[in-house]
């Protein structure tokens, strides 16, 4: 991969780890510095400097809630007050757990909505007067297949999920005259949560690979990644308000996911 980043600032939410960190490994390869944001801290730090080392950017690493206002905002004034710019933001950050609708708390929806939409909507609302002002933005949102084909026992993450999808098709259409994009990228790739998953239940690990016309798993670094540093560079200016499905093609007959959960 070229370096056709080289200077750009970008934010990538949830980047020490799994999908986040496939994307920001890729973006810090095509030249981009990156802005690591997310709880873990140890996790953090060690993939900001990992990304130092191995591709000669400037990255660093700030511990942020995203489910908390404040440290979203002072997550991009962060990377302003940096790089003195904010071209890049990857709002990956997220989690899901199963659990029938019926038995959903309202506690539990509104916590998947914090996670997966409202943390989205304040990154995106802090951004856009830097990127306005730069006349220049790329933003990228992790989507999910769960909430595009209505998988069972994750409503919350399927709901939220898509009133973020929504989210970003509106955006597009109101800031492309700034010269700033939004897009979806709805990925299936290893992260260690899934890992662990399918290796609690492997059964259900081979019906879904049997179900993926690429006949593997996807690499966060390898899979996901480029498509990102497609979206970020100056190629992918035209492309605006869509949903990208980098799954190894099961979203074209869905995938039959059905963790156990209880009565």
């Amino acid at each position: 991969m070229t370096r056709i980043l080289e200077g750009r600032a970008a934010i990538v939410t949830g980047g020490g780890q799994g999908v986040g960190q496939g994307i920001a490994r890729a973006l810090a390869e095509a030249g981009a510095n990156v802005l690591i944001a997310q709880r873990n801290a140890e996790q953090g730090e060690e993939e900001a400097a990992f990304l130092r080392s191995a591709h000669g950017i400037d990255a660093a690493f700030l511990r942020s809630d995203v489910t908390i206002l404040e440290q979203v905002e002072a997550t991009v004034a962060a990377a302003q007050d940096r790089w003195g710019r904010l071209d890049l933001l990857v709002n990956n950050a997220g989690a899901s757990f199963p659990k029938r609708i019926e038995n959903h708390t309202d506690e539990e929806m509104a916590g998947s909505f914090a996670l997966n939409y409202w943390a989205v909507f304040w990154a995106m609302r802090a951004a856009f007067p830097i990127m306005k002002a730069q006349k220049f933005g790329r933003i990228i949102n992790m989507g999910s297949l769960n909430g595009v084909n209505a998988h069972m026992f994750t409503v919350a993450y399927n709901a939220s999920k898509e009133a973020m999808r929504a989210l970003t098709r509106t955006a597009a259409v109101e800031w492309g005259p700034h010269g700033i994009t939004c897009n979806t990228i709805c990925p299936s790739a290893s992260s260690p949560q899934a890992r662990d998953y399918f290796k609690a239940n492997p059964e259900m690990a081979s019906q879904i690979l049997q179900q993926v016309p690429a006949g593997r798993f996807g690499d966060a670094e390898k899979d996901i990644g480029p498509i990102a540093v497609f979206l970020a560079s100056e190629g992918g200016s035209y492309m605006n308000g869509n949903t990208l499905f980098a799954d190894g093609g099961s979203h074209v007959n869905g995938v039959a996911w059905r963790p156990q959960v209880e009565d």
